[in-house]
Protein backbone atom coordinates (compact mmCIF):
# COMPACT_ATOMS: atom_id res chain seq x y z
CA UNK A 1 0.00 0.00 0.00
CA UNK A 2 1.27 3.27 -0.91
CA UNK A 3 0.72 6.96 1.27
CA UNK A 4 1.32 9.90 -0.01
CA UNK A 5 1.72 12.20 2.74
CA UNK A 6 2.48 15.56 4.39
CA UNK A 7 2.53 15.34 7.53
CA UNK A 8 3.41 11.86 9.94
CA UNK A 9 2.67 11.71 13.34
CA UNK A 10 6.40 11.63 15.57
CA UNK A 11 6.75 9.10 18.63
CA UNK A 12 8.10 10.75 21.53
CA UNK A 13 11.83 11.16 21.73
CA UNK A 14 13.95 9.99 24.64
CA UNK A 15 12.54 11.89 27.94
CA UNK A 16 16.02 11.61 29.12
CA UNK A 17 17.47 13.61 26.20
CA UNK A 18 14.66 16.44 26.34
CA UNK A 19 15.35 16.96 30.07
CA UNK A 20 19.20 16.97 30.68
CA UNK A 21 18.63 19.92 27.90
CA UNK A 22 15.74 21.60 29.72
CA UNK A 23 13.70 21.19 26.95
CA UNK A 24 10.30 19.87 26.45
CA UNK A 25 8.50 20.18 23.38
CA UNK A 26 8.56 18.35 20.69
CA UNK A 27 9.99 19.72 17.64
CA UNK A 28 7.55 18.03 13.91
CA UNK A 29 8.79 20.56 11.37
CA UNK A 30 12.36 21.35 10.29
CA UNK A 31 13.33 23.10 6.95
CA UNK A 32 9.90 24.26 6.50
CA UNK A 33 9.10 20.44 5.87
CA UNK A 34 7.40 18.25 8.70
CA UNK A 35 9.64 15.39 10.29
CA UNK A 36 8.47 11.52 8.93
CA UNK A 37 9.04 8.84 11.33
CA UNK A 38 9.38 5.09 10.60
CA UNK A 39 8.46 2.98 13.90
CA UNK A 40 8.51 -0.48 14.31
CA UNK A 41 8.01 -2.95 17.36
CA UNK A 42 11.36 -4.94 18.03
CA UNK A 43 10.23 -8.90 18.33
CA UNK A 44 13.54 -10.53 19.45
CA UNK A 45 14.85 -11.30 22.73
CA UNK A 46 18.23 -12.02 21.40
CA UNK A 47 19.46 -10.30 18.66
CA UNK A 48 19.46 -6.06 18.09
CA UNK A 49 16.65 -4.89 15.94
CA UNK A 50 16.54 -1.16 14.55
CA UNK A 51 13.22 0.40 15.90
CA UNK A 52 12.97 3.77 14.15
CA UNK A 53 14.33 6.58 11.53
CA UNK A 54 13.05 9.94 11.44
CA UNK A 55 14.60 11.87 8.01
CA UNK A 56 14.13 15.48 7.45
CA UNK A 57 12.61 16.09 3.73
CA UNK A 58 12.99 19.78 4.39
CA UNK A 59 17.05 19.26 4.85
CA UNK A 60 17.48 17.26 1.53
CA UNK A 61 15.74 13.76 3.11
CA UNK A 62 18.67 13.94 5.77
CA UNK A 63 18.47 11.00 7.99
CA UNK A 64 17.74 12.79 11.85
CA UNK A 65 17.18 9.97 13.53
CA UNK A 66 18.08 6.35 13.61
CA UNK A 67 17.39 4.08 16.87
CA UNK A 68 17.81 0.38 17.65
CA UNK A 69 16.99 -2.25 20.49
CA UNK A 70 19.38 -4.38 22.11
CA UNK A 71 17.89 -6.81 23.95
CA UNK A 72 18.96 -5.91 28.35
CA UNK A 73 20.21 -2.61 26.64
CA UNK A 74 17.02 -1.10 25.24
CA UNK A 75 17.34 1.24 22.55
CA UNK A 76 20.69 3.13 21.67
CA UNK A 77 20.84 5.90 19.12
CA UNK A 78 22.82 4.76 15.95
CA UNK A 79 23.04 7.86 14.42
CA UNK A 80 24.51 10.67 16.82
CA UNK A 81 22.47 14.12 16.90
CA UNK A 82 21.88 16.74 19.33
CA UNK A 83 17.67 16.74 20.65
CA UNK A 84 15.15 17.75 18.67
CA UNK A 85 15.27 21.36 19.59
CA UNK A 86 18.64 21.41 19.21
CA UNK A 87 19.05 20.54 16.02
CA UNK A 88 16.21 22.52 14.86
CA UNK A 89 18.20 25.68 16.31
CA UNK A 90 21.00 24.67 14.40
CA UNK A 91 19.38 24.08 11.38
CA UNK A 92 16.78 26.58 10.91
CA UNK A 93 18.04 29.69 13.27
CA UNK A 94 21.74 29.32 13.11
CA UNK A 95 22.58 27.31 9.87
CA UNK A 96 24.47 29.04 6.80
CA UNK A 97 22.71 29.62 3.39
CA UNK A 98 23.98 26.50 2.24
CA UNK A 99 23.01 24.52 5.19
CA UNK A 100 26.42 23.71 6.43
CA UNK A 101 25.41 22.53 9.72
CA UNK A 102 23.50 19.86 8.51
CA UNK A 103 26.53 17.86 7.97
CA UNK A 104 27.53 18.27 11.90
CA UNK A 105 24.57 16.21 12.64
CA UNK A 106 22.88 12.90 11.59
CA UNK A 107 23.39 11.89 8.14
CA UNK A 108 23.19 14.26 5.23
CA UNK A 109 22.91 12.68 1.66
CA UNK A 110 25.44 14.79 -0.48
CA UNK A 111 25.12 15.36 -4.15
CA UNK A 112 26.58 15.91 -6.55
CA UNK A 113 30.13 16.03 -4.71
CA UNK A 114 30.91 14.90 -1.07
CA UNK A 115 33.90 16.12 0.06
CA UNK A 116 36.23 19.34 -0.71
CA UNK A 117 36.40 20.46 -4.37
CA UNK A 118 39.42 23.44 -4.54
CA UNK A 119 39.45 25.97 -7.40
CA UNK A 120 40.13 29.68 -7.80
CA UNK A 121 38.39 31.75 -5.35
CA UNK A 122 36.32 34.81 -6.36
CA UNK A 123 38.06 37.83 -4.91
CA UNK A 124 34.97 38.30 -2.39
CA UNK A 125 36.27 34.97 -1.13
CA UNK A 126 32.43 33.38 -2.00
CA UNK A 127 33.00 31.65 -4.85
CA UNK A 128 35.25 29.00 -5.93
CA UNK A 129 35.39 28.00 -10.02
CA UNK A 130 36.83 24.83 -11.34
CA UNK A 131 36.34 22.92 -14.93
CA UNK A 132 35.78 19.70 -15.60
CA UNK A 133 35.88 18.17 -19.96
CA UNK A 134 36.66 22.42 -20.54
CA UNK A 135 33.76 23.63 -19.01
CA UNK A 136 34.09 25.89 -16.14
CA UNK A 137 31.36 25.92 -12.68
CA UNK A 138 31.53 28.08 -9.96
CA UNK A 139 30.28 26.52 -6.33
CA UNK A 140 29.62 28.26 -3.30
CA UNK A 141 33.30 28.94 -1.07
CA UNK A 142 30.97 27.21 1.67
CA UNK A 143 33.86 25.89 4.15
CA UNK A 144 37.71 26.38 5.21
CA UNK A 145 39.86 25.20 7.54
CA UNK A 146 41.22 27.11 10.74
CA UNK A 147 43.19 29.97 10.63
CA UNK A 148 46.27 30.96 9.69
CA UNK A 149 46.37 28.62 6.43
CA UNK A 150 42.70 28.01 6.34
CA UNK A 151 41.66 28.07 2.40
CA UNK A 152 38.29 28.62 1.25
CA UNK A 153 36.64 25.32 -0.28
CA UNK A 154 33.18 23.90 -1.54
CA UNK A 155 32.45 20.89 0.14
CA UNK A 156 29.63 18.38 0.28
CA UNK A 157 27.45 19.32 -2.58
CA UNK A 158 24.23 21.16 -3.08
CA UNK A 159 21.67 19.39 -1.58
CA UNK A 160 21.76 20.26 2.19
CA UNK A 161 19.05 22.89 1.93
CA UNK A 162 17.21 20.94 -0.67
CA UNK A 163 13.16 20.28 -0.22
CA UNK A 164 12.43 17.20 -0.91
CA UNK A 165 9.05 16.37 -2.91
CA UNK A 166 6.50 13.74 -3.37
CA UNK A 167 7.01 12.09 -0.14
CA UNK A 168 5.71 8.52 -0.31
CA UNK A 169 5.46 6.06 2.71
CA UNK A 170 5.00 2.57 1.20
CA UNK A 171 4.95 -0.72 3.06
CA UNK A 172 8.01 -2.86 2.25
CA UNK A 173 8.72 -6.41 3.27
CA UNK A 174 9.19 -6.76 6.81
CA UNK A 175 8.93 -3.32 7.65
CA UNK A 176 8.70 0.50 6.15
CA UNK A 177 10.18 3.17 3.16
CA UNK A 178 9.81 6.20 2.77
CA UNK A 179 10.93 8.12 -0.42
CA UNK A 180 11.71 11.93 -1.28
CA UNK A 181 12.38 13.28 -4.60
CA UNK A 182 14.53 16.54 -4.60
CA UNK A 183 14.26 18.29 -8.30
CA UNK A 184 17.41 19.89 -8.60
CA UNK A 185 17.36 21.45 -11.47
CA UNK A 186 20.70 23.13 -12.37
CA UNK A 187 21.24 24.00 -9.09
CA UNK A 188 20.52 27.80 -9.83
CA UNK A 189 23.88 27.81 -12.63
CA UNK A 190 25.64 25.93 -10.34
CA UNK A 191 26.07 22.74 -11.96
CA UNK A 192 26.94 21.14 -15.28
CA UNK A 193 22.90 19.68 -16.10
CA UNK A 194 20.01 19.31 -14.64
CA UNK A 195 19.15 16.54 -12.06
CA UNK A 196 16.42 14.61 -10.31
CA UNK A 197 17.32 13.15 -7.38
CA UNK A 198 15.37 9.85 -5.59
CA UNK A 199 16.32 9.14 -2.21
CA UNK A 200 14.50 6.09 -0.22
CA UNK A 201 14.87 5.02 3.09
CA UNK A 202 13.76 1.39 4.33
CA UNK A 203 13.80 0.18 7.98
CA UNK A 204 13.51 -3.49 8.60
CA UNK A 205 14.27 -5.20 11.47
CA UNK A 206 17.65 -6.20 10.49
CA UNK A 207 18.83 -3.47 8.26
CA UNK A 208 18.37 0.19 6.86
CA UNK A 209 19.00 0.54 3.69
CA UNK A 210 19.66 4.12 1.93
CA UNK A 211 19.38 4.61 -1.97
CA UNK A 212 19.56 7.82 -4.02
CA UNK A 213 19.32 7.26 -7.68
CA UNK A 214 20.60 10.85 -9.58
CA UNK A 215 18.69 11.21 -13.20
CA UNK A 216 20.04 13.19 -15.81
CA UNK A 217 17.42 15.37 -16.85
CA UNK A 218 18.53 18.06 -18.36
CA UNK A 219 20.11 18.05 -22.00
CA UNK A 220 24.07 18.20 -21.51
CA UNK A 221 26.83 15.68 -19.82
CA UNK A 222 27.09 16.03 -16.43
CA UNK A 223 29.75 14.49 -13.49
CA UNK A 224 28.50 13.82 -10.62
CA UNK A 225 29.14 11.58 -7.57
CA UNK A 226 27.29 10.44 -4.48
CA UNK A 227 27.92 9.82 -0.82
CA UNK A 228 26.61 10.60 2.51
CA UNK A 229 28.12 12.15 6.08
CA UNK A 230 26.56 9.67 8.87
CA UNK A 231 27.65 9.89 12.52
CA UNK A 232 28.02 7.06 14.02
CA UNK A 233 27.33 7.24 18.10
CA UNK A 234 30.07 5.56 20.26
CA UNK A 235 27.51 4.39 23.21
CA UNK A 236 29.87 3.36 26.02
CA UNK A 237 31.58 7.04 25.75
CA UNK A 238 35.16 5.62 25.75
CA UNK A 239 36.37 6.21 22.40
CA UNK A 240 39.73 5.16 23.13
CA UNK A 241 38.48 1.69 22.82
CA UNK A 242 36.40 1.56 19.94
CA UNK A 243 37.64 0.03 16.95
CA UNK A 244 37.29 0.98 13.40
CA UNK A 245 37.76 -1.82 10.49
CA UNK A 246 37.87 0.09 7.30
CA UNK A 247 38.83 -2.92 3.92
CA UNK A 248 41.13 -0.37 2.24
CA UNK A 249 44.90 -0.96 1.57
CA UNK A 250 45.76 2.76 0.27
CA UNK A 251 44.98 5.77 1.60
CA UNK A 252 45.29 9.60 0.32
CA UNK A 253 47.78 11.45 1.60
CA UNK A 254 46.66 15.25 2.68
CA UNK A 255 48.32 18.71 2.94
CA UNK A 256 47.38 18.54 6.31
CA UNK A 257 44.61 18.44 8.77
CA UNK A 258 43.07 22.02 8.55
CA UNK A 259 42.05 21.98 5.21
CA UNK A 260 42.19 18.40 4.38
CA UNK A 261 43.43 18.91 0.36
CA UNK A 262 44.68 16.05 -1.52
CA UNK A 263 47.87 15.73 -2.96
CA UNK A 264 47.38 13.63 -5.43
CA UNK A 265 49.66 10.88 -3.93
CA UNK A 266 48.04 7.31 -2.94
CA UNK A 267 49.96 5.79 0.11
CA UNK A 268 50.05 2.18 1.15
CA UNK A 269 48.03 2.14 4.51
CA UNK A 270 49.94 1.62 6.95
CA UNK A 271 50.28 1.97 10.76
CA UNK A 272 47.37 3.60 12.83
CA UNK A 273 45.99 4.09 8.56
CA UNK A 274 46.29 0.01 8.43
CA UNK A 275 42.57 -1.19 9.62
CA UNK A 276 42.18 -3.66 7.77
CA UNK A 277 42.71 -6.73 10.47
CA UNK A 278 39.53 -8.29 11.58
CA UNK A 279 38.14 -7.18 13.98
CA UNK A 280 39.51 -3.30 13.26
CA UNK A 281 41.63 -1.02 15.39
CA UNK A 282 41.25 1.00 18.01
CA UNK A 283 40.88 4.75 17.76
CA UNK A 284 42.81 5.39 20.66
CA UNK A 285 43.57 9.36 20.82
CA UNK A 286 44.45 9.25 17.37
CA UNK A 287 42.78 11.98 14.92
CA UNK A 288 41.26 10.95 11.29
CA UNK A 289 39.93 12.80 8.45
CA UNK A 290 41.12 10.49 5.90
CA UNK A 291 40.34 8.56 2.62
CA UNK A 292 40.68 4.87 2.11
CA UNK A 293 40.92 3.52 -1.38
CA UNK A 294 41.35 0.21 -3.13
CA UNK A 295 38.75 -1.65 -1.12
CA UNK A 296 38.20 -5.14 -0.62
CA UNK A 297 34.51 -6.10 -1.67
CA UNK A 298 33.63 -8.95 0.13
CA UNK A 299 29.87 -11.05 -0.72
CA UNK A 300 29.00 -8.11 -3.28
CA UNK A 301 29.65 -5.14 -0.54
CA UNK A 302 32.71 -3.36 1.43
CA UNK A 303 32.22 -3.10 4.58
CA UNK A 304 33.36 -0.86 7.65
CA UNK A 305 32.63 -1.99 11.22
CA UNK A 306 32.50 0.51 13.82
CA UNK A 307 32.75 -1.63 17.17
CA UNK A 308 32.26 -0.54 20.52
CA UNK A 309 33.61 -3.20 22.79
CA UNK A 310 32.86 -1.64 26.39
CA UNK A 311 29.13 -0.97 25.25
CA UNK A 312 28.90 -5.02 23.10
CA UNK A 313 28.10 -2.88 20.38
CA UNK A 314 28.49 -3.11 16.70
CA UNK A 315 27.65 -1.18 13.56
CA UNK A 316 28.39 -2.78 10.31
CA UNK A 317 28.23 0.14 6.88
CA UNK A 318 27.57 -2.11 4.11
CA UNK A 319 28.51 -0.22 0.08
CA UNK A 320 26.28 -1.92 -1.84
CA UNK A 321 27.37 0.00 -5.10
CA UNK A 322 29.90 -0.88 -7.10
CA UNK A 323 30.67 2.78 -7.91
CA UNK A 324 31.31 3.22 -4.22
CA UNK A 325 35.53 3.91 -4.54
CA UNK A 326 36.80 5.66 -1.21
CA UNK A 327 35.56 5.44 2.36
CA UNK A 328 36.21 8.31 4.22
CA UNK A 329 36.76 8.39 8.16
CA UNK A 330 36.14 11.19 10.34
CA UNK A 331 37.26 10.70 13.79
CA UNK A 332 38.03 13.72 16.07
CA UNK A 333 39.34 12.42 19.73
CA UNK A 334 37.14 14.86 21.88
CA UNK A 335 33.88 13.69 20.36
CA UNK A 336 31.63 10.36 21.02
CA UNK A 337 31.21 9.87 17.66
CA UNK A 338 32.68 8.56 14.24
CA UNK A 339 31.65 9.90 10.54
CA UNK A 340 32.35 6.73 7.98
CA UNK A 341 31.36 7.91 4.69
CA UNK A 342 30.65 5.93 1.95
CA UNK A 343 31.10 7.73 -1.58
CA UNK A 344 32.16 7.66 -5.07
CA UNK A 345 35.26 9.72 -5.33
CA UNK A 346 38.16 10.81 -4.08
CA UNK A 347 37.78 14.86 -2.93
CA UNK A 348 38.61 17.63 -4.99
CA UNK A 349 38.03 15.19 -8.08
CA UNK A 350 38.51 17.79 -10.97
CA UNK A 351 42.29 19.11 -9.12
CA UNK A 352 45.15 18.96 -11.20
CA UNK A 353 46.98 16.77 -8.46
CA UNK A 354 45.38 13.88 -9.72
CA UNK A 355 47.20 13.92 -12.72
CA UNK A 356 44.21 12.60 -15.17
CA UNK A 357 43.80 9.79 -12.76
CA UNK A 358 40.09 8.32 -12.58
CA UNK A 359 38.42 10.46 -9.64
CA UNK A 360 35.33 8.38 -9.22
CA UNK A 361 33.11 10.77 -10.57
CA UNK A 362 30.54 9.23 -12.97
CA UNK A 363 29.34 10.76 -16.39
CA UNK A 364 25.71 10.94 -17.05
CA UNK A 365 24.47 11.56 -20.31
CA UNK A 366 21.01 13.24 -21.07
CA UNK A 367 18.70 10.41 -19.76
CA UNK A 368 21.16 8.28 -17.80
CA UNK A 369 21.30 7.21 -13.94
CA UNK A 370 23.65 6.46 -11.41
CA UNK A 371 22.36 4.63 -7.94
CA UNK A 372 24.33 4.60 -5.01
CA UNK A 373 23.08 2.18 -1.99
CA UNK A 374 24.52 1.57 1.33
CA UNK A 375 23.01 -0.74 4.49
CA UNK A 376 23.43 -0.49 8.09
CA UNK A 377 22.94 -3.50 10.33
CA UNK A 378 23.80 -3.69 13.64
CA UNK A 379 25.49 -6.53 16.02
CA UNK A 380 26.92 -7.63 19.17
CA UNK A 381 30.36 -8.38 18.58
Amino acid sequence: MTRFVRIIALPALAATCLMQAGLAQSVTEIGGEKLVTLTRTPVSTTKPEFTSVTLMPGRGMEILYLKANFPGKGEVNVIWSPDEATAENMLDVKDSAFGDLGYRLGAAFLFPYPNRIVGKLSADGKTVTTSWNGREITLPANNAGPPPTDVRHAIHGLILKAKAEDIRVTDAPGGQQVTGVIHGGNFNGRWFSKTDLVITVTLTANALDATMVAHNVGTEDEPVALGWHPYFTLPSGDRTQVRIQIPGSMRAVVNDYGNVFPTGQLVPASGQYDMQAAGGVALGKNFYDDNWSHLTWKGGVVTVKVIDPAAHYGVAIEGISPEIKTLQLYAPPDKQFVAVEHQYNFADPFGKEWNGMDTGMVTLKPGQSTKWHVRLRVFVP
